[in-house]
């Protein structure tokens, strides 16, 4: 350019204002809740991949941290993670050390999964850092504010019958 300036790229959308959106958007709550779920899992992968992790992980560890060793399947219906994802998620966190496997007494043909000590640790370092992230999605919010906001959440998800 001849004038000093630097390309920065192609042009993009500009951003939408509160003005120039229309009342329509701004007050349809389904649009709202999509708008700040679309922020919040971009922010949650982003970091979670920094640290070289996935929010399955985290779901694993976070279910046999607080329920104990447990089978793929019973992992399944407690994370909402399909069993046939779960395997690479189990053998994932099992080559890191982060879960052990061995064969469950009852069924041989069944492993059951425990988290280790490393994993704990694991576990510990992803809690600071998601709550870093929900402190940067939530700044707007008082802490009355964020706890009512999950407890509505809460009753849209369980009404809906989603794994949480």
């Amino acid at each position: 350019m001849s004038n000093g300036a630097r390309e920065t790229g192609p042009p993009t959308a500009p951003q939408a204002t509160v003005a120039a959106t229309p009342a329509r958007l701004r007050n349809l709550r389904t649009r709202l809740l999509s708008l700040a779920a679309i922020r919040s899992d971009r922010l949650v992968n982003e970091e979670l991949t920094r640290e070289g992790a996935r929010k399955w992980h985290y779901a694993v560890l976070a279910t046999l941290e607080e329920f104990g060793p447990a089978s793929q399947a019973e992992l399944s219906g407690r994370t909402g993670i399909y069993r046939s994802d779960m395997v690479a998620v189990v053998n994932e966190l099992a080559e890191s050390g982060l879960l052990e496997r061995s064969p469950n007494p009852a069924d041989r043909r069944q492993n059951i999964i425990a988290l280790t000590e490393p994993g704990r640790r694991r576990l510990l370092k992803l809690d600071g850092l998601l709550t870093e992230v929900e402190d940067q999605v939530l700044a707007p919010l008082s802490e009355p504010e964020r706890a009512e906001l999950a407890r509505l959440l809460t009753a849209v998800v369980d009404h809906h019958g989603q794994h949480m």
